[in-house]
């Protein structure tokens, strides 16, 4: 591929002649802010793409984007279509070239920032080209521009009806300059953006032919697995690999800073050799670590007052004279990503460059890491992004990579690290525990009139390390409790980061999935303090907030709230945002022989400007059964310093005959694009906590969500 040099400072730096037509480089967005726990250097992450004319035609958009699962390499092209106006199932979509750093910015994709940051780029990227194009065509039949249109691929002279295909036109209009405000369509006049079209990804994955990291075969290739310390700081203090390398198949068992690799030709030749390796551990200043200690030290921490992330009136004053006041702790534990393609990576370092084999949501990093690693130049090493089985922030963790980078480096061969499901399990980047203070008043005509909501838990950006107590706030670890939206006149949120031996990371939603559980469940505890209806009390409340509001009249209007339910049954309701999106959940929930069953979820959402429903439609449902699963099913707990859990037995999955009917209503915005990955999954917990509560009368203020 040919490009031209992006200059940060311009936006559309260049339309540059290449030889295989009008290739326009062109920066992706400005700097921005990102969502909670999107990345650790967010003013400076930005994607960037080329978007490519070829004389045949053919119209190639070089994206920077990884496709999670997401959609995102059927939206892009559907972008671009709209304003180029050509028939976007013409538009092919390529990843980013296998040289990372030769891109102007850090390729990262996380943060549900796909479709929201390319969004206005793509669009006045697609415009320029048109409109350059439309210039080469009028500059050729020597007419005026306006006279001129583009249509389906083509520029039409609408007085004389002649007609030039953007092929015959792509070397011209690569000599005219792009201009720096191209005109974009009005929404109104979209007909491809908003329209529901198959996703580009799905035939792969159904037929088989997607290659994901766990496909990946080299010839000449190792496969390893690796034992790593079961005790968080443990070490390998002695290991005999006489059993192990005496397995069929099994080439050599060393040694290195993850623990002890058993490499061999084949994944089943390598496990065979790893259960039967001989290892003793050194002792661990953990050993002795359990969850019950992590909570007690939590709920310590929650007694003392932390770091200020939103203060407005007097919380403590109003608490200290209202007479109808409620305290309550809720608690999340720690959660693993449970990523359904176990982790894995490929490499093949050698002296003059590297390749590696990659399911990775961070690209950039990956390069650099592995360079480092490695020796080497980050152009020197070619990362080949794979399809990804899952992500939810743990593929943006190069762990495994490392260990790939650091075998190839010391046997000169290619090595291929498998973990197993009990490795995922056991050794992941898990979600943090939280310990969540709440205090709330209501007044005497039973309307809120004081908050106060004190986080407890580790910074999961940080991976948990730091000092506890620091004084500053931790911006993820609060996304949905200081942007509250509900008009409470004293309100006041603190933050105090704890540390544990347990490693943490961003997991879906980061913060927010701690905070719509406990905000949207204690909202509820001040309604019926108060003897308002859920519903009534948030309408009250969310009058300055009005895309939470519509959202929430809408999931409320169509699960028939207020209507009668069977004894045992109730409705719940939860709202929440995230990621520039506004989400509402009812949940219907059925509770006898002391379980809970969730029979039905209705779900409204507006996240701006639909690229496409139905790929809306399907994040939702992914999010809220992801969501719903950790609510009632998941929990990562320590004991002995190790994690208790190691497979999909002890960390269960919602099943088929438990998933509710899951209903998602869009509503209609003009509003720019929002991220739609994550904000499907915070208010799911409290949607349920609070349908529990209607139909038993009983407060669940720990997940996973159990009566007993």
């Amino acid at each position: 591929m040919t490009s031209t040099h992006i200059d940060r400072r311009d936006f559309i730096k260049a339309g540059a002649l290449a030889g295989a037509g009008l290739l326009f480089g062109f920066r992706l967005s400005e700097s921005r802010e990102l969502a909670s726990g999107a990345a650790s250097a967010a003013a400076d992450f930005a994607p960037n793409a080329y978007l490519r004319i070829g004389v045949d035609g053919a119209v190639t958009l070089f994206a920077d984007h990884v496709e999670l699962g997401q959609g995102v390499m059927t939206a892009l092209p559907m972008i671009v279509a709209e304003e180029l106006e050509v028939d976007w199932t013409t538009v092919r979509i390529e990843r980013m070239p296998d040289d990372p750093s030769a891109w102007p910015r850090t390729i990262m994709t996380v943060g549900s920032q796909s479709v929201r940051g390319s969004w206005q780029p793509l669009r006045r990227a697609g415009a320029a080209a048109r409109e350059m194009l439309i210039t080469a065509a009028a500059e050729k039949w020597g007419v005026e521009r306006a006279g001129c249109r583009a249509d389906k691929g083509f520029i039409v002279h609408t007085a004389t009806g002649r007609r030039a295909s953007y092929a015959e036109l792509a070397v011209a209009a690569a000599a005219i300059a792009p201009p720096a405000n191209p005109p974009v369509k009005d929404p109104k006049e979209f007909r491809i953006v908003g329209t529901r079209v198959p996703r580009v990804d799905i035939p792969s994955k159904v037929n088989g032919s997607a290659q994901f990291g766990i496909d990946v075969r080299i010839p000449g290739m190792l496969v390893a697995t690796v034992v790593r310390p079961p005790v968080f700081g443990s070490q390998v203090k002695r290991f005999d690999p006489t059993a192990a390398r005496a397995v069929a198949g099994v080439k050599d068992v060393v040694t290195f800073e993850s623990g002890i690799a058993v490499l061999a030709v084949d994944t089943w030749s390598a496990l065979k050799g790893r259960r039967v390796l001989d290892v003793e551990w050194s002792d661990s200043p953990n050993a002795g670590v359990s969850s019950a200690d992590i909570r007690s030290a939590f709920v310590e921490l929650a007694g003392s007052t932390g770091p200020v992330a939103r203060n407005e009136g007097d919380a403590d004053a109003a608490l200290g004279s209202a007479s109808n006041i409620l305290s309550a702790d809720y608690e999340l534990p720690f959660a693993a990503h449970a990523t359904m393609e176990p982790m894995n990576c490929t490499a093949h370092v050698r002296a003059d460059g590297a390749d590696v084999w990659a399911s990775t949501q961070a690209p950039t990093n990956f390069q650099r890491t592995a360079a480092q690693i490695a020796g080497l130049n980050a152009s020197a090493v070619r990362l080949h992004v794979m399809m990804v089985g899952g992500g939810f922030g743990r593929r943006s963790r190069t762990d495994v990579l490392e260990d790939a980078v650091r075998l190839s480096k010391l046997t000169g061969a290619p090595v291929k690290v498998m973990w197993t499901r009990e490795d995922d399990m056991q050794h992941d980047f898990y979600r943090p525990f939280g310990i969540h203070r709440m205090r709330g008043a209501v007044g005497a005509d039973g309307w809120p009139i004081a908050w106060m909501h004190r986080v407890v838990t580790q910074a999961a950006l940080g991976g948990g390390r730091g000092a506890t107590g620091e004084r500053t706030v931790n911006g993820d670890a609060v996304g949905g409790a200081a942007d509250l939206p509900y008009a409470i006149p004293n309100l006041r949120v603190e933050n105090i980061t704890a540390t544990s031996p347990v490693p943490v990371a961003p997991w879906r939603s980061v913060g927010h999935s701690q905070n719509g559980f406990v905000t949207e469940s204690f909202i509820d505890e001040l309604a019926a303090a108060g003897k308002k209806d859920p519903v009534e009390l948030r309408r009250r409340l969310l009058t300055k907030a009005p895309r939470h509001l519509a959202v929430m009249e809408l999931a409320a209007q169509k699960a028939g709230w207020g209507k009668p339910m069977p004894a045992g049954s109730g409705r719940g309701i939860a709202v929440h945002s995230m990621t520039g999106s506004y989400v509402a959940q009812v949940a219907e929930v059925t509770v006898a022989n002391n379980e809970i069953r969730v029979n039905r979820v209705v779900c409204a959402v507006d996240c701006g400007i639909v690229i496409n429903p139905d790929t809306v439609a399907a994040q939702i449902e992914g999010a809220i059964i992801y969501g719903l699963t950790c609510a009632l099913k998941n929990e990562i707990t320590i004991a002995g310093g190790r994690v208790e859990q190691a497979n999909f037995n002890s960390y269960p999955m919602l099943r088929l005959n438990e998933t509710p009917r899951v209903e998602v209503h869009i509503v209609p915005s003009s509003e720019a694009p929002g991220g739609i990955g994550e904000p499907g999954v915070p208010p799911i917990a409290a949607a349920v906590a609070n349908g529990v509560y209607a139909a038993t009368g009983k407060r669940l203020r720990k997940l996973p969500l159990r009566l007993s």
